[in-house]
């Protein structure tokens, strides 16, 4: 496998040897790891676009166009920030 080198500041190089240490695993490795947990735009749209089909397949009769995806409302979204906002009243509380 060829291998290339990325240049960052000295500062960024040891934090990630400390993750790569604290994790055991090789410095290129936790860049392959970190790098993999962030997909790319296209990677992103590919998903997208498999799930709305996941979705159609399993509204059997209901068929909706992907403009009317993109104007429903951001239900997983929305339930991040309520939980946030109930994680951040109880550390409040707690406070």
């Amino acid at each position: 496998m060829a291998t290339t080198t990325i240049q960052v500041t000295r500062e960024v190089r040891d934090h990630l040897a400390e993750l790569a240490k604290e994790r055991g695993v090789s410095l290129g490795q936790l860049v392959e790891a970190l790098a993999a947990e962030q997909p790319t735009a296209a990677q992103r749209a590919e998903r997208l676009a498999a799930d709305r089909e996941v979705a159609r397949r399993r509204l059997i009769g209901v068929d909706l166009s992907d403009e009317e995806f993109d104007q429903a409302p951001d239900v997983l979204g929305n339930i991040y920030k309520m939980a946030a906002e109930k994680a951040r009243a109880a550390r409040d509380a707690v406070a």
